[in-house]
């Protein structure tokens, strides 16, 4: 195993800079910690924490989203963003009442079987919810290992196998100091060493990171950019779920109509949410959130 030479200095760092965030606590419970972790995905920790606080006061258990129908998380996630996450949440929540009696699972590899958890959440889980040594990769990881160790300035864009090995030989022997540095050092990428303007004068390990000590070279390109927003087909879905989270019921289609003059581009999206589980289309023509209960009266 590897020694790892950035333990004292990160963990010295994040003790002095580390965000006071609720599922970090003590107190934060498994089921809490998976509800951030998915929310986290793609998505920055300012739009994710009034979400997070939201959803898990309305539903503190798995047992309590895995009560109501799939289409309240998705209208509960309102525009957090990749509403297919909600859903993953939800058919998790049931998967954990119907196979662990409600409790989310300490294992790595059941946390592996459940909907919607991938390689990177099952470590994240089983470290930070149970206090078990696993590394984690996450972007900000893996940017920081990149330029730490291999002195470049971004990972690939595919995880490799090289990333993982490396990952695991750095991690410290102790469960509970391996749990420290995992989430130690997500923090320093996303303080830090950030993808776009990193602040090296600011990093504790700025004697140690091969990138800088090789000048900083620039990498062959630069950090993949988020794509255009506006007239995208993500833009025409974001309406189209906004008017279905906005209706207690089933929806009319000239009511959806409205939200995009393109018809094409609007059908397409359509059909995508429909295709995704986001939407149901029903026998009456109108439309409504994934399990909802139509309501007596005009659909809209």
């Amino acid at each position: 195993m590897t020694e790892n030479p950035y333990t004292p200095a990160v963990l010295a760092w994040y003790e002095r800079n580390a965000r006071d965030l609720p599922w970090r606590r003590p107190e934060a419970t498994p089921w809490e910690i998976l509800v951030s972790e998915i929310m986290l995905q793609q998505t920055p920790v300012t739009r994710v924490l009034p979400a997070w606080q939201a959803w898990v006061q309305r539903w503190p258990t798995p047992a309590d989203l895995a009560a109501e129908a799939p289409g309240e998380a998705v209208r509960m996630w309102n525009r957090l963003g990749y509403p297919r996450r909600a859903l993953n949440l939800h058919a998790c929540a049931t998967a954990i009442v119907e196979r662990h009696s409600g409790q989310v699972p300490a294992s790595r590899e059941e946390l592996l079987a459940l909907p919607g958890i991938g390689s990177y959440t099952s470590a994240a889980v089983a470290s930070f919810a149970f206090g078990q040594r696993h590394a984690i990769l996450d972007t900000n990881v893996r940017r920081v290992l990149a330029r730490a160790e291999t002195g470049v300035e971004y990972p690939p864009k595919a995880q490799t196998k090289a990333e993982v090995e490396l990952a695991e030989a750095l991690l410290p022997p102790e469960p509970a100091v391996a749990v420290r540095w995992g989430v130690a050092v997500m923090e320093l990428g996303a303080l830090v060493c950030t993808a776009r303007s990193p602040k090296c004068v600011d990093c504790p390990i700025i004697d140690q990171c091969a990138w800088t000590l090789a000048g900083r070279p620039a990498h062959d390109g630069p950090p993949r950019r988020g794509q255009s927003y506006a007239g995208t087909d993500r833009q025409v879905r974001g309406r189209l779920l906004a008017v279905l989270r906005e209706s207690p019921g089933p929806v009319a289609k000239p009511a959806l109509d409205r939200v995009w003059d393109e018809p094409v581009q609007r059908e397409r999206a359509l059909d995508a949410l429909v295709s995704d589980g986001l939407v149901d289309p029903l026998d009456d023509g109108t439309y409504a959130l994934p399990g909802a209960t139509p309501v007596a009266g005009d659909p809209g």
